[in-house]
């Protein structure tokens, strides 16, 4: 393979990325067919591991079914991380394509099965030329991103020693962007997510005689409302937040009063500033609005994912390798932060690293179905671009750094 700075480097990974298209889809819609919840995915684990295997490539079970593959170059030197998250979603997936969903209730939904893939094709196009660089490249194969966050416990059990990992790289599909395009974002790009519980005690009576009680859902009505005015009143307009309630439950019948309210909900930020602050403001409010009601109020908060906050150098080398593959016009520097969630932000907290999105909308489509719909597939065509995006990218950081060090 050419020298990480002649111009034919790239384009030889693109060719060799693309020349194995074929293997991409087969091993694409092979996962596709049997998606598993978060910390059961043995069946994908298994033929993870049987791919491996066929590579040559050394692995061990980092945790439950948490995958840490290790690819050695001819010497030693830097390491370069690649993550795959490897859980579906609990949706019907229809049945009228030939590669749906074999395990009922459960499906693909989140390009997971896309991240898996690309990820093998690095271990793949790597593997043939492990002669051609110094260091090494780990592939973590991590569970449950979408229900508890395997990122940290794979972190917890090692899986960025021994050998220490230098740079870490990962990537989401988005239907949003057609295949052949890339977006990337530098410093904050995913929000961090709390978990709300507000559980709101009243008393009850006859709805006929509402001042002999405490009527909880007029209470919970009341705090609703005043948590809305925490982004639009109590925090900068330059700040992004947001509280949602998705579930209010209570009550037993029509005339009676509630005498309890559980309320479950979401708090989003950008910063662990501003996220401190919410949990305190979100508390105050609702207990005091409770208390002059003569209710009582809980406030369980229970932290979840961290900011994603994407190294500048890391994202530049993305970048410039993304546009020196598909172009300058389609390789986007976004702007704007958004405040879905990513337990990526686990590896970046620990290494510097990047996290971007790949392109997946096929084109010519009537409708856009996003990502947590039954809808939802991919343009296959993305796959070798993703693969040579991150293979390019992890080579041109191994043999720089590693020059850099010679």
């Amino acid at each position: 393979m050419a020298p990480w700075n002649n111009p034919s480097f790239l384009q030889e990974v693109l060719l060799e990325s693309k020349a194995m298209e074929e293997w991409l889809i087969e091993v694409r819609r092979s996962l596709h067919r049997i998606p598993e919840p978060g910390n059961k995915e043995q069946k994908t684990s298994n033929l993870i591991c049987k791919l491996l295997e066929e590579m040559n490539i050394p692995y061990r079970r980092s945790y439950g079914t948490a995958i840490v593959g290790l690819l050695e170059g001819k010497k030693p030197g830097h390491c370069v991380a690649f993550r795959a998250d490897m859980d579906a979603l609990p949706i019907e997936e229809p049945s009228d394509r030939p590669y749906a969903s074999l395990h009922h209730g459960y499906m693909h939904a989140c390009g997971h099965d896309a991240h898996m893939t690309v990820a093998l094709g690095v271990a793949k196009l790597l593997a043939a030329h492990r002669q051609d660089f110094s260091g090494s490249v780990k592939f973590l194969f991590q569970p449950a991103e979408e229900t508890t966050g395997g990122a940290k416990p794979m972190i917890e059990a090692g899986c960025l020693e021994n050998p220490h990992v230098d740079l870490v790289l990962g990537l989401h599909v988005v239907p949003e962007l057609p295949a052949g395009m890339a977006e990337v974002k530098i410093g904050p790009f995913y929000g961090a997510s709390d978990s709300l519980e507000i559980v709101v005690k009243g008393r009850s009576s006859h709805a006929a005689y509402p001042e002999q009680g405490v009527d909880a859902i007029v209470v919970s009505a009341s705090i609703i409302q005043a948590l809305q005015t925490i982004v639009s009143r109590s925090i900068s307009a330059l700040d992004n937040a947001v509280i949602t309630i998705g579930k209010i439950q209570g009550g037993v019948r029509s005339n009676i009063l509630a005498n309890e309210v559980i309320m479950i909900g979401t708090i989003r930020t950008l910063s662990e500033d501003l996220r401190c602050f919410m949990r305190t403001r979100v508390k105050e409010i609702c207990t005091k609005i409770a208390a002059a009601f003569g209710a009582s109020c809980e406030v369980h908060i229970r932290p979840s994912y961290p900011v994603l906050i994407n190294d500048e150098s890391a994202t530049e080398l993305v970048r410039a390798t993304a546009i020196s593959i598909l172009g300058e016009s389609n390789v986007i520097m976004r702007q704007e932060p958004n405040l879905g969630v990513e337990d990526f932000a686990y590896f970046l907290r620990e290494r510097p690293g990047t996290f971007w999105h790949l392109g997946c909308g096929k084109p010519r489509m009537e409708k856009i179905y996003p990502l947590h719909s039954a809808e939802f597939d991919i343009d296959e065509a993305c796959l070798p671009i993703g693969v040579a995006i991150q293979a390019a990218s992890a080579l041109t950081f191994l043999q720089f750094r590693n020059q850099e060090q010679g």
